[in-house]
């Protein structure tokens, strides 16, 4: 796994295609997910989604570590809202949930994070006029995308230890070092933007009117 995501090498389709495109993508697909209210175009949309790993060429072994950590929170999401509002609104919701985890993967799955920045950047270029700092929301946008992969990974290396200290189903075992080892990443990520001077310029005026 690429250390800066969950970028997976591949030649397929959506390897080749350019990174705005596909942002815009995820984009509407979310979109259409949030506004759509019936299961059956819901489940629809995931399936589409699906299509997708398929025509990316995902591995079998990435696909599995996909599910084994959404299915869980989409069946958490489907048992409270079960509970408070009925099955039709938790099946609503558990689609919507895995149809947003499952493109934005697939996104990132097969989008390097430099291009994702590039992209970004290029996208906001005509927005320099106005004050707008392309280089600052591309590397916003670059260090989410980043995040996705690093999160995944600390939960599986503390979901592991957890495991050998057959502790795997305490959800304190899981949370409180999960919690601790982010905020150390945090941490670690604000000292070396610091170290590269992010965030010592004054803010710049905006146009005269």
């Amino acid at each position: 796994m690429n250390p800066l995501g969950l970028y997976e090498p591949g030649t397929g389709p959506l390897h080749r295609l350019p990174a705005g495109p596909k942002l815009a993508g995820v984009m509407v697909v979310v979109t259409l997910a949030v506004v759509t209210g019936e299961p059956v175009a819901l489940a629809g949309l995931l399936a589409a989604v699906a299509l997708g790993y398929a025509v990316a060429r995902v591995p079998g072994r990435r696909v599995w570590r996909l599910l084994r950590t959404a299915l869980p929170l989409v069946a958490l999401v489907f048992a409270v809202q079960a509970l408070l509002l009925g099955l039709p609104a938790a099946a609503t919701a558990a689609l919507r949930l895995a149809v947003a985890i499952g493109v934005a993967t697939l996104f990132t799955l097969t989008t390097r994070v430099d291009a994702v920045v590039g992209a970004v950047e290029r996208g906001l270029g005509p927005l320099r006029r106005f004050g707008v700092r392309p280089d600052r929301v591309g590397l916003l946008v670059g260090l989410t995308v980043a995040a996705v992969g690093t999160l995944a990974g600390i939960a599986a290396e503390v979901r592991a230890a957890a495991k050998a200290r057959g502790a795997e189903r305490s959800v304190v075992a899981f949370a409180a070092p999960f919690l601790v080892r982010t905020l150390r990443h945090a941490d670690r990520l604000g000292e070396a933007l610091t170290a590269r001077g992010w965030g010592d310029e004054p803010d710049r005026p905006g146009p005269s009117s």
